[in-house]
């Protein structure tokens, strides 16, 4: 392996002067030295190939004992100081002071083909960032990480990668629903990659222990590195930098809302500064369509993160940004007109996207959105579903075949009552109505429409499924998942058996309905 290594982080931020791996306050700091734990037999699982190719490598690098070794933790690359980041954050609404890469270890940062990566390595062992925890993960979350992340990006959704799935021939003891059940686990480790893992949560630290040198240097160093479009000088730069991932935090929830995707633990330390998805826990995609739901059971009480919520929460969290920033600025009323254009700029974003989906391109129909989202939810209906079958629906369609076109997305027909069925009626009168406005011919519509809404997600019970096998020494299915969440858009009419409703057995399953922050 010959990596061209570029650390931009530790070459320009400050370091943790103690090289103790111990659990503390990290001050004056943006990061701390350590050493991965060496895991007793590592195994490799899965790996992208595609992002192999990205970081200059064949599979037959992959297949060396070299790159098990280095991406299980087990041998330090030479010539780098893997490190954990500082951060803060509020989880829940509440400011938790100190959080830090408890789990997660950065191996070192690259250049390739003009594309800057780091590469992370998530269940590496503890660091001085672990607070009460072992800094290990478990197979069950890691085969979670590793299909998911691959699958939305994929699905065209901003966010960090994973090159890699392994074993590490340990056990983990895990309460999987914090309820007194502990049990252990197969260990493993997913090596990540994002461009940068920073997070709001870097900043808010800084500003929260009042360390102004420092947050300016981060500042500056994210600017720099990662918004290069950004030349303005002095608190305009600031400002900017602000704008920037306001538009960015806007657009990523808008793919989440658009695929039906729900992260389940938006806490400002799990929002990557450039607009990625991140940390991939108990999150989950919309069977039925319910803007209530959320798939943390932390959250099934107060229900913060679910679905319908995302999108205010991405701006709250970017008023705390701004809090952390305002020791830059200075100033309160710059900073408030960029957060007060976030819900116009959301809503734009949204209701094109809205549009797109229903295959409306040109006739204003923010009534048929609102009015399809109040209907939607009269019985379960599935959201992958209706939407990818939306699309079959014809101009010439009388209400009764276009309700049948869409029938499958149905979870219970029995539900399909009088009145259910008639608000399904007046709504698809108005629906081809507004077809019958477009200008593109049906076949055209469908082509566009399914490059918008996928035929194929990560649904919980698929990465269940693989799970289980997996748990039994057998990834077939893990690589079976992988290959066809590569192609979302497509029909694939040999996996036609995922595209499916949730089956009965999944509906209250742990790790299907129901999902911790247990990793």
């Amino acid at each position: 392996m010959n990596f061209k290594i570029d650390n931009t982080f530790t070459r320009d931020l400050p370091a943790d002067k103690s090289l103790e791996n111990s659990r503390r306050q990290v001050i004056n700091a943006c990061f701390s030295y350590v050493t991965p734990k060496k895991t007793s037999k590592p195994e490799l699982v899965h790996i992208s190939e595609e992002l192999l190719k990205e970081i200059g490598l064949t599979k037959k690098d992959a297949s060396t004992s070299k790159f098990l070794n280095v991406f299980t933790g087990n041998e330090v690359f030479e010539n780098t100081h893997p490190y954990a980041m500082c951060y803060g954050g509020h989880q829940f609404g509440n400011w938790a002071g100190q959080l830090g890469d408890g789990r997660a270890i950065n191996l070192f940062e690259i250049e390739h083909n003009n594309k800057h990566w780091a590469l992370q390595l998530k269940g590496a062992g503890e660091t001085p960032y672990s607070r009460t925890a072992d800094g290990l993960a478990v197979l069950r979350s890691s085969v979670r990480e590793h299909l998911c992340s691959e699958a939305m990006h994929h699905l065209g959704i901003p966010t960090t990668r994973s090159l890699s799935l392994s074993l590490t021939g340990d056990d983990v003891l895990r309460d999987v629903m914090y309820n007194g059940n502990a049990a252990y686990e197969k260990g493993a480790v997913v090596c990540r990659m994002a461009p940068s893992f920073i997070r709001f949560g870097n900043f808010e630290i800084l500003a929260a222990r009042q360390n102004h040198d420092t947050l300016k240097s981060l500042t500056d160093y994210t600017i720099k590195h990662f918004y290069p479009e950004i030349t303005s000088e002095g608190k305009q730069k600031y400002l900017d930098f602000l704008i920037e991932v306001r538009n960015r935090t806007i657009e990523m929830i808008v793919h989440w809302q658009r695929v039906g995707f729900v992260h389940g633990v938006m806490n400002t330390d799990n929002m990557s500064v450039l607009g990625l998805t991140i940390d991939y826990g108990p999150y989950g995609w919309l069977e039925g369509y319910d803007s209530e739901w959320t798939p943390n059971t932390t959250d099934a009480q107060h229900k913060r993160y679910k679905f319908g919520n995302q999108p205010y929460i991405g701006m709250w969290n970017l008023y705390k940004l701004a809090n952390a920033l305002y020791d830059l600025i200075e100033e309160t009323d710059p900073l408030q007109t960029i957060l007060n254009e976030y819900e116009n700029l959301y809503s734009t974003k949204y209701n094109q996207m809205m549009k797109n989906k229903l295959g409306l391109y040109t006739a204003n129909n923010t009534n048929l959105i609102a009015e399809l989202e109040q209907t939607i939810q009269l019985t379960e209906t599935d959201y992958t579903i209706f939407f990818r079958n939306l699309g079959t629906i014809t101009k010439k369609d009388s209400t009764e075949i276009a309700i049948s076109k869409i029938k499958n997305a149905f979870y219970e027909t029995t539900e399909l009552t009088s009145n259910i069925k008639e608000a399904w009626t007046l709504w698809f009168q108005k629906y081809i109505e507004a077809l019958n406005s477009e200008k593109l011919n049906d076949k055209e519509r469908q082509l566009k429409m399914n490059t918008t809404n996928p035929k194929y997600v990560l649904r919980n019970y698929m990465a269940q499924l693989a799970i289980d096998e997996a748990n039994n020494g057998n990834y077939d299915l893990i690589d079976q998942l992988y290959l066809l969440l590569k192609k979302p858009y497509d029909e694939q009419p040999e996996n036609e058996k995922w595209f499916t409703k949730r089956p009965e057995w999944a509906k209250h399953k742990i790790g299907c309905s129901m999902l911790s922050c247990s990793s």
